[in-house]
């Protein structure tokens, strides 16, 4: 089966590359724009943070964000992708928002005076325990007071885009946000670019996009991720199938497990990378990562 021509954004490493690094921020301010638009927030400029945050001790959990950034108002957004649904998936919201709540703690005199904090859900897949509007691509909840339905607290806001709920075709796209949703939703399916986004910010995006244009190293990790992305699929399809409710959660430890696998492997042949460059003998490759002799001659014949 041949690959896409673009890369699919679900994936954790194609939202990345696509909006986490620092060459591609001019396309994660114009979509952060464009979905924080009712809340009359307009980003100018922004700062990629750490997306592993720690916990008060060593005895409190860690949080891992797909993507943390802070813009030049000091407002703090996190941006989490999700492939499918998952358990207490609300629940982790809530307590990754917490992270860049406490990090504003300041010792001291400190009035307990925050900054806006955005948690920004993209999703491949439709709430649908919620009563909401079959069309209704983007959801904003923020705290309010059930009986006077007036607002409590206007710092904190979380935001869910359900991507499979947009049905617009390319000649539907007249604004922005249409067509941030039309490119989420259809990158990995296109293979002629429509004119409606045929414009110099999108061109950027494609091109970045592109499978073709990605190095040795980004290919490969962009293969283990589509990888992990199909088989989550897979373990979810089966589950819901058997009808097992452990079955996904049973599924994506096993997946974990074998990232980590992969990820230590990826190290290795970094390694071996530089020690190629370098004119090290096969033995001693072999011998400082552990690789073997197998791999290593996979390793040689992709550079």
């Amino acid at each position: 089966m041949n690959m896409p021509k673009y890369i699919n954004p679900f994936t954790d490493f194609g939202f990345k590359k696509l909006f986490g690094e620092e060459s591609a921020k001019e396309l994660l301010i114009s979509f952060l724009n464009e979905i924080l638009a009712e809340d009359e927030v307009h980003i100018e400029d922004i700062t990629y943070l750490n997306t592993e945050q720690f916990g008060a001790s060593e005895d409190h959990r860690k949080a891992f964000f797909d993507l943390y950034c802070r813009n030049q108002n000091g407002e703090h957004f996190i941006v989490e992708i999700q492939r499918q649904k998952q358990k207490n998936f609300k629940d982790r919201l809530i307590f990754y928002s917490t992270f860049p709540i406490q990090n504003q703690s300041i010792k001291g005199d400190w009035t307990f005076e925050q900054t806006p904090v955005y948690v920004i859900a993209i999703l491949d897949f439709i709430l649908d325990e919620r009563n909401t509007s079959e069309n209704k691509v983007l959801s904003r909840v923020k705290l309010m007071d059930i009986e006077t339905c007036e607002l409590f607290y206007s710092k904190l806001t979380y935001i869910y885009l359900e991507v499979p709920k947009f049905k617009k075709s390319a000649e539907e796209l007249f604004t922005l946000f249409d067509k941030w949703l039309f490119l989420l939703g259809n990158l990995t399916f296109l293979e002629r670019i429509p004119p409606q986004i045929q414009e110099q910010l999108f061109m950027k995006f494609l091109d970045r996009a592109e499978v073709a244009k990605l190095t040795d190293e980004d290919r490969y990790k962009y293969e283990r991720s589509l990888k992990v992305y199909r088989d989550d699929l897979l373990v979810m399809n089966t589950a819901r199938e058997e009808g097992f409710e452990n079955g996904f959660e049973k599924g994506r430890k096993e997946r974990l497990e074998e990232v980590q696998i992969e990820t230590r492997l990826l190290e290795r042949l970094k390694v071996a990378r530089k020690l190629i460059e370098n004119g090290a003998d096969t033995q001693l490759i072999l011998s400082v990562t552990g690789l073997t002799f197998d791999e290593l001659v996979e390793l040689k014949a992709s550079l």
